[in-house]
């Protein structure tokens, strides 16, 4: 964990925000594998709880109230028999001590401090639940049934939540920077183990073997495929052909829990096509334009426009598209290739805060979500301001179902070249993806370099 000294100013940022009213903070618990006592081997905490009080223990939560200042944290202590199973543990008092909190209680009592303060009219705020033992826990202390829990939720906490994560801080960009070098060591390996004959399933392996041997874990599930076109494919049965695009997306979290997320498309071979490098070049240089584009002011729903209509230009010259290409954008026709957002916020979620949802995090009263497909997958919207943290990952793709289903509709044939797209109908798709920091005068992209220019990439491979 961090210096108990950064929860304690996390935490008071926080009360400043409330000047009457209790906050609930939820922990979350372990989830049953198969039975109750057989857990996924993986606990992983809440992401907000982490963010003000750094501990990685199931089983806690925690009451701030701002017309005091108190903070209690609520968690039990192991028995000796959980001691014989699990070997010594801290006890609570101690794990509050150092993180600053100097009241703890067991987590039973929490139930009835809810009940008195519900009795005395306090208003109680809480974040959207998202697993469903709290769901059960808040229906039980609140008698808020679990449908309702997201509409009741406290809109004055999750602004105030999202706009304190929002800003990373140089201790959060230094633990996703080692996030990113195990990420790094991760795709280096599925490059060069990329051969043919291959399955995915070995290389799916690999890199989250060494997530592992860092003592950390995956910041989301392997998304490994030569069906690249298949956005979140986290199948892993298929067996590499030279020939074939292998598109991998995936990222470590570190024992702090900060993520990493980046995206590379090789040639199972080690050599791209002629075709393979033309599309690869289109997207790659609409990535580097975007990056550069980032920076303090500029709202990244611009940014991500900017990158359609990079794309737009490029299969305007390799003869997919055509007609002005302006007003393709803006109707949504380059969506047929390039069918979601440009990037999201990162950090101690891959998604960083979904779970409080997009329409705060990504967007604002002034900027909405766009109603067009594709641009309405976009999960970040809004200005960019130094301290956010987010992905740049333009891609194209050749999916043949959508193909098939606007072909048929005759949509957008001003702007699209149906006979040429069919020639790509089994092409996959190829993506590239980095983290980039925003800094007070730019930007600034996070972790160790990874192949990406073609040459680069091939010389990689071999």
């Amino acid at each position: 964990m961090f210096d108990k000294k950064i929860y304690l100013h996390r935490r008071a940022g926080l009360l400043k925000n409330f000047d009457k009213g209790l906050i609930l903070l939820l922990g979350n618990h372990d989830v049953a594998y198969n039975y109750k006592g057989n857990t996924y081997p993986h606990f992983r905490q809440d992401s907000t709880f982490l963010y003000y009080f750094g501990l990685r223990h199931a089983g806690m939560a925690a009451l701030l109230d701002p017309e005091s200042g108190a903070v209690t944290l609520f968690g039990d202590d192991l028995t000796l028999e959980d001691v014989v199973w699990m070997g010594p543990q801290p006890r609570i008092a101690e794990l509050a001590a150092e993180v600053g909190v100097s009241s703890s209680a067991p987590f039973g009592q929490l139930s009835a401090e809810l009940a008195k303060a519900k009795s005395a009219g306090r208003k109680i705020h809480f974040l959207p639940p998202y697993r469903y033992r709290n769901m059960f826990q808040l229906q039980q202390w609140l008698d808020i049934p679990v449908e309702e829990q997201g509409k009741q939720a406290s809109v004055p906490l999750i602004k105030a939540v999202v706009a304190q994560r929002s800003l990373k801080g140089p201790e959060e960009v230094a633990e996703m920077e080692k996030a990113l070098a195990v990420t790094a060591e991760m795709h280096l390996a599925v490059m060069k183990g990329a051969k043919p004959g291959r399955k995915e399933a070995e290389l799916a392996g690999l890199a989250e073997g060494i997530a592992a041997s860092h003592d950390g874990y995956l910041s989301y599930s392997v998304i490994l495929s030569i069906k690249g076109h298949i956005l979140h494919n986290h199948d892993h049965g298929n067996i590499l052909k030279a020939g074939d695009l292998l598109l991998g997306d995936f990222g470590a979290e570190t024992t702090m829990c900060y993520a990493g997320d980046i995206t590379r498309t090789i040639p199972v071979g080690g050599v791209f096509s002629a075709k393979q490098k033309d599309i690869y070049q289109v997207v790659l240089d609409a990535q580097m334009a975007a990056i550069q584009a980032c920076r303090p002011g500029v709202r990244y729903r611009d940014i991500h426009l900017q990158a359609a209509r990079n794309m737009a230009g490029g299969l305007h010259q390799l003869g997919l598209m055509k007609g002005d290409l302006d007003e393709a954008v803006a109707q949504g026709a380059h969506a047929l290739f390039f069918p979601h957002g440009l990037g999201h916020m990162i950090g101690l979620d891959v998604h960083d805060m979904e779970d409080l949802g997009e329409q705060y995090v990504g967007y604002t009263d002034q900027i909405p979500r766009s109603t067009l497909f594709g641009t309405g997958y976009l999960r970040l919207a809004r200005e960019l301001e130094p301290g956010f943290v987010l992905t740049v990952e333009p891609g194209l793709y050749f999916i043949p179902e959508l193909i098939d289903q606007w072909k048929a509709e005759r949509k957008f044939e001003a702007f699209i070249n149906y006979e040429a797209v069919e020639s790509f109908r089994h092409f996959g798709g190829i993506r590239t993806e980095d983290n980039v920091l925003i800094t007070d005068t730019g930007h600034r992209v996070l972790g160790p370099a990874i192949p990406k220019g073609v040459a680069e990439l091939e010389a990689s491979m071999r």
